[in-house]
């Protein structure tokens, strides 16, 4: 344990040390925590629902800070997963929970949230679901939970954490064309491992961090949970501030609260990366961390029978941009499959809106309404055995997209585009 009595402390740590009353802590120490927002979703919600009711608890402890999100597998592929949507409705409107979003409404959980206000700057944000950890993006402190610990942070508002110690990415640099946000965190995982960040938080900084967009940030902070990191987080700038400005929450009062780590903040290591280096990343089966530049893989003439670009990872307006100008005027191989998610109802729209569907469409790819279903295998997009993917979402474990023989490749959404086009893995910059 490192308890660190200087008094200097993390952006992470910072944020735990307000939200359980403490004028400092330190890595390793055990605290409760109050909660701004407590998430579940139509997997890990009817669980969490089932712990809630052993509780004995009558209802939520705030009608405006539990978000339910079906969103997994929904549109509701079978009538398992009609249940247990049902079950998340019927919970929502049982204890008057504010902010529940139906189909039609609701969008992929970690695009949805920040997109509607429902997190901001300085929170304490937990989720049943590893890649809570994207709201990081925003200069919040959040985590995935099991649903058990879901169901408790429903009934109390609050919970344990033993506090991360951190490890800092010093960012310098701009990333070059074709490069993005997912680049930088499959580089980073390939380089520390799925396990070189275990419960620690990774801390974001460096002059570099101004040249990224804050769709770059999500997905960075989305992915943390992939190095095996407790959370990512990124400090409060002007960016950040108009992201959040541009998305006010509809139902409840957001006040972003900016928290800075100390000049002699302690990490356990410290890393720079020059971002302008970046070329764009491919991870191969089956963990993350199994890296190479796009060159590498190119190189090796890899077929895909599917490319799919959405996910909490890579489902944003930037994302589906870059589908768009790579896809225009082109057409997806034959033989190949591309699936393209929008991570929100207003993206998808905004999808319609600039023309990028109807360049999707001619393209020869599918638009699909917002859903996790492909990057679980859950549905929209199921692999058969010895079926290859390259997409665009942020696992690649053995079976994670279909059948234990089927492959999945991790690729920024320039790459999956690229790779759709030419029916092998291919560098955007090459077509």
């Amino acid at each position: 344990m490192n308890n660190n009595m200087s008094g200097s402390m993390t952006m992470t740590q910072k944020i735990l040390a307000a939200h359980s009353g403490h004028d400092h802590v330190y890595p390793g120490m055990f605290i409760e925590a109050d909660l701004d927002v407590v998430l579940a979703n139509d997997i890990t919600g009817p669980v969490a629902i089932k712990e809630f009711d052993r509780m004995g608890v009558d209802k939520v402890f705030d009608c405006e800070k539990v978000v339910l999100t079906p969103d997994h597998f929904t549109p509701n592929k079978d009538i398992k997963a009609a249940e247990l949507a049902k079950e998340l409705r019927d919970f929502a409107r049982e204890k008057g929970i504010v902010n529940y979003f139906e189909v039609g409404r609701v969008g992929i959980e970690h695009a949805f949230l920040p997109e509607q206000g429902l997190v901001t700057a300085g929170e304490v944000i937990i989720g049943a679901d590893s890649h809570t950890c994207t709201y990081g993006a925003l200069g919040a402190f959040s985590t995935g939970v099991g649903s058990t610990d879901a169901a408790a942070g429903m009934a109390m508002g609050k919970a344990w954490f033993r506090v991360p110690a951190a490890i800092k990415f010093e960012l310098v640099g701009a990333l070059p064309t074709w490069v993005s946000g997912k680049d930088v965190i499959l580089h980073i995982i390939g380089m520390i491992g799925v396990d070189g960040a275990l419960y620690k938080s990774m801390e974001f900084a460096g002059p570099g961090v101004a040249a990224l967009s804050m769709d770059d940030r999500f997905a960075i902070a989305n992915m943390a949970i992939e190095a095996g990191a407790k959370n990512g987080i990124f400090p409060v700038d002007e960016k950040t501030l108009a992201y959040i400005a541009a998305h006010p929450a509809s139902t409840m009062t957001k006040t972003p609260v900016i928290y800075e780590a100390d000049a002699d903040a302690e990490y356990e290591s410290i890393y720079t990366i020059d971002l302008s280096a970046l070329r764009p990343t491919i991870s191969f089966p089956s963990l993350p961390d199994n890296t190479k530049t796009v060159g590498e893989a190119a190189a090796l003439k890899i077929r895909i029978d599917q490319s799919v670009i959405g996910s909490c990872t890579n489902g944003r307006l930037e994302d589906m941009e870059v589908a768009a100008q790579i896809l225009k005027g082109r057409k997806v191989a034959d033989g190949v499959r591309c699936i393209i998610v929008p991570g929100t109802q207003e993206i998808f729209l905004d999808c319609v809106k600039n023309g990028w569907a109807e360049i999707f469409v001619e393209a020869g790819a599918v638009l699909s309404t917002p859903t996790c279903g492909p990057c679980l295998g859950g549905h929209m997009g199921v692999l058969a055995a010895g079926e290859r993917a390259i997409a665009t979402t942020n696992r690649n474990f053995v079976g994670r997209m279909g059948h234990i023989t089927s492959e999945v490749y991790l690729a920024s959404p320039a790459v999956a585009a690229a790779s759709a086009v030419t029916g092998v893995i291919t560098d955007p910059a090459g077509l």
